[in-house]
This record gives structure tokens, C-alpha cells and sequence, in this order.
């Protein structure tokens, strides 16, 4: 299991961050596949992971909520799902064995994981303040 150390943000609190293996595992999977983008959609059997996919080759739903970004690639969520997990910080960590066939790190012999924390009265506020993340339509991957 990783260590999670999650990527921090000095001014604003953030709904998503990754721990420095999946930082590493990030960059290598851009080197191979180019730009990337992260959704998690709450489906069945895998769909309830996060899933990594070559940027062009997802299209992002007016209903899927962005989360933010990790590795410097954005991370989208459904919004079904996101209403379970919006009072939650999630921090995306890799752990070995075989996720989805159709997330890009699959043959890598690991996978993405969810791992989460409650946030702190402070990042509520700041999240509060800040308005409801903005949807794939208002914040479509570039």
C-alpha cells in the first residue's frame, strides 16, 4: 500500500489531489498516451474507480462534475457520485493489480484507487464560498 501524500494547494482548499506514486504513474502514462483525463462515474463493477483515458477519446458529460486536477490532468466525476462524495476530499493513490481494461494503466499490472477524508470545517467554508464546482459543460477538458 502507498504512503498517501497528497498534492497540497497553499490558498484554496481542493476536492481532489494524488499521491506521489500516482504523480510518477501519471507522467509515464502521458508519455505514452499523451494528454489524459481522470473520470470517476459511480457505475457498476469498475465504473465506481477512477478511470484514466486518453484525453480525445472521453467525452465529458454536461452532468459530470469537475473535481479539479491531478498530475496536471483534469479529474471529472458524475454527479450522482459526487453527491456522496462532496463533503469528502479524495486523494487518488495506485496500488498493484488490474483495474478496468479500458482505464490506460491497466496493463501497468497496477491501478488507480479512491481514497478519501472528510473535510475540515475550514475547507467546507472555503468550498461553501467558493460556489458548486462547475459542471463538464461549463469546464470542458481542453
Amino acid at each position: 500500500m502507498s504512503v498517501v501524500t497528497p498534492e497540497k494547494s497553499a490558498t484554496t482548499a481542493t476536492r481532489v489531489s494524488c499521491t506521489q506514486p500516482s504523480q510518477d504513474l501519471i507522467k509515464k502514462l502521458e508519455g505514452l498516451h499523451g494528454p489524459l483525463l481522470f473520470h470517476q462515474s459511480g457505475g457498476c463493477c469498475d465504473g465506481s474507480s477512477p478511470m484514466c483515458y486518453p484525453r480525445k477519446e472521453f467525452k465529458v458529460g454536461a452532468q459530470d462534475v469537475y473535481m479539479g486536477e491531478i498530475g496536471g490532468q483534469p479529474f471529472y466525476m458524475g454527479r450522482s457520485q459526487f453527491e456522496y462524495w462532496q463533503h469528502t476530499h479524495l486523494i487518488i493513490d495506485v496500488v498493484p493489480g488490474r483495474g478496468s481494461g479500458f482505464s490506460v494503466e491497466s496493463p501497468e499490472g497496477v491501478r488507480f484507487l479512491t481514497r478519501s477524508r472528510v473535510f475540515t470545517d475550514a475547507e467546507n467554508d472555503e468550498l461553501d464560498a467558493q460556489g458548486p464546482p462547475p459542471t463538464g459543460a461549463e469546464h470542458p477538458p481542453v
